[in-house]
């Protein structure tokens, strides 16, 4: 079959399973289904497909070691956050990344000392050292 190489971005079924990838750094059908099945119950018939479609899709590869095929990541973890966040960027805050990190900080959920932590990134990033 040929590969699609469509760097869009994954369901959320898929973003579940890519995550397991990540965390594993690579597996084999049954390794990645018993990590998924702590969570939920799933067959083995339905989490081979879904893994081919990421295949397809450009966000895994698979190689076959003995009589299994082992899946990696085709991209690494932070260049999929980074595409997702453009993305999200874009769509929902116009492309104002300000607008996303104004809506972030107004959420209620977000604590002190998380506002502290994104506070410290800010500074390293502008190169402010002084708090």
């Amino acid at each position: 079959m040929r590969k699609k190489q469509d760097h869009s971005l994954l369901t959320e079924v898929e973003l579940e399973f890519m995550t397991v990838v990540w965390d594993m750094g690579q597996g084999s059908v049954r390794d990645i289904l018993a990590e998924l099945n702590r969570e939920q119950e799933r067959a083995y018939t339905s989490v081979a497909t879904v893994l081919k479609i990421m295949e397809q899709k450009g966000f895994l590869t698979s190689e076959r070691v003995d009589r299994s095929l082992v899946y990696r990541p085709a991209i690494p973890k932070a260049e999929y956050q980074k595409t997702s966040l453009k993305n999200l960027s874009s769509k929902l805050f116009n492309g104002a990344p300000a607008a996303l990190v104004a809506r972030l900080v107004d959420d209620e959920d977000i604590t002190d000392a998380m506002l502290e932590e994104m506070r410290a990134l800010l500074n390293e990033r502008l190169g402010d050292n002084e708090s």
